[in-house]
């Protein structure tokens, strides 16, 4: 953390757990009998709760998005370059919420949580999730807080894919919808990605079928390859070319097969520190999800039918060099909303960043984030008056 606070920091946040005890019924057919919710907030809900925006986080995020839990944190939340105050999501203007989903393992029910059928964590036998799934659940967390209408939801990548399903799913309840570096299905090669991750983890020898809660050990080297291939993924080849070239860490070969180029010794640092924070049962659950998700399907894969009923207005930004979820695949949604006579407005940024863009406050992406985001404040109903 800074020495002091800056001014556009929303400064130290506490998360809060929300519990539901009305059972919620899962696409698999399973259901949950009662759950909890991790989230955090920020900003002031105004009189009539039309100022709210949800930030819907990807594959590995969390509720976490923008300023500090304690002096002592060497980095702001997920989003912090994106949320605060005078930043594109102003929280002089919004109140924003973040959640863990369901499934995660930043404090949501998930699969490290008890099953209380067995008093023992629920592990691989915690229920398949959705992008559908997640949605009913967020519209219930809308519901605890009193916000009939979302003035936007915002998300990057698997987020975007959430906002997207929000828009189809409850068209009445949100009045603007971005959708940032996302996709309206993932391709075969995404889910080839995905597979060989999921692998890299059920064939680590402490993965013990998901049940390693039990022995005290995570299947660290499992998660460690998962996180390097996706990272992988994540980056562009000019990006890494920039950032590491084929830079020796000492200077010169040294003939082994120890991490000798500074890309090998990056990426071991991140499977690293990634085996530390993040749950191997809840990677194959959001990697799942991701695979799951095709909006198109139930409407004979016809996106433009599956998008007919929306009401809000989009803003769609894609980026040049992510090749993971690339312009193309937004496009695609954008045509969908074209062809449906929607309101949608699209974007696409030079950044040698790749996938990771959307996390990376390049000045153009900030400027058309910023400028929508005025077009959100606009449409909030003018007796919205903040309370106290």
């Amino acid at each position: 953390m800074p020495q002091s606070i800056p001014e556009d920091s929303v400064g130290i946040v506490t998360p809060q757990t929300i519990h539901f005890d009305q059972p919620l019924a899962l696409a698999c057919g399973r259901q949950l009998d009662s759950y909890d919710l991790v989230i955090e907030t920020y900003g002031s809900l105004n009189a009539d709760a039309s100022n709210a925006v949800l930030v819907c986080h990807a594959l590995s995020g969390n509720h976490h998005l923008a300023g500090y839990h304690s002096p002592d944190d060497k980095k702001p939340g997920w989003w912090d370059s994106a949320i605060g105050p005078g930043k594109p999501i102003d929280t002089d203007k919004f109140f924003v919420i973040g959640l863990n989903n369901l499934g995660g393992c930043h404090g949501s029910t998930g699969p490290r949580s008890t099953n209380p059928e067995t008093d023992k964590p629920f592990g691989p036998d915690f229920p398949i999730m959705t992008v559908a799934d997640w949605v009913e659940s967020q519209a219930r967390l809308a519901d605890h807080f009193g916000i009939h209408q979302w003035a936007a939801i915002v998300g990057g990548s698997l987020g975007g894919m959430q906002a997207l399903q929000w828009a189809i799913d409850y068209p009445q309840r949100l009045r603007h919808c971005m959708v940032i570096a996302a996709a309206p299905k993932l391709s075969a090669q995404n889910i080839a990605f995905n597979e060989v991750a999921r692998q890299a983890i059920s064939r680590d020898p402490d993965f013990n079928n998901g049940h390693f809660y039990e022995n005290g050990k995570v299947p660290k080297t499992g998660l460690m390859l998962a996180r390097m291939l996706g990272h992988i993924t994540y980056l562009s080849d000019d990006g890494m070319r920039e950032k590491f070239g084929r830079e020796l860490r000492e200077g010169k070969i040294s003939y082994d097969f120890n991490p000798q180029f500074e890309i090998e010794s990056y990426l071991r640092y991140q499977g690293e520190q990634f085996s530390k924070a993040f749950d191997a049962n809840t990677y194959l659950l959001m990697t799942k999800a991701l695979d799951y998700f095709d909006p198109a399907a139930d409407h004979d894969h016809n996106l433009a039918a599956a998008v007919s009923n929306v009401q809000c207005k989009f803003m769609v930004i894609s980026f040049t060099t992510d090749w993971r979820f690339s312009p193309e695949r937004s496009r695609e949604i954008v045509d969908a909303l074209v062809t449906a006579e929607k309101r949608v407005s699209y974007a696409e940024i030079d950044s040698h960043n790749g996938h990771d863009a959307f996390l990376i406050p390049n000045p153009r992406y900030m400027d058309i984030f910023s400028a929508y985001m005025k077009q959100v404040v606009a449409d909030i109903p003018q007796t919205g008056k903040e309370n106290n």
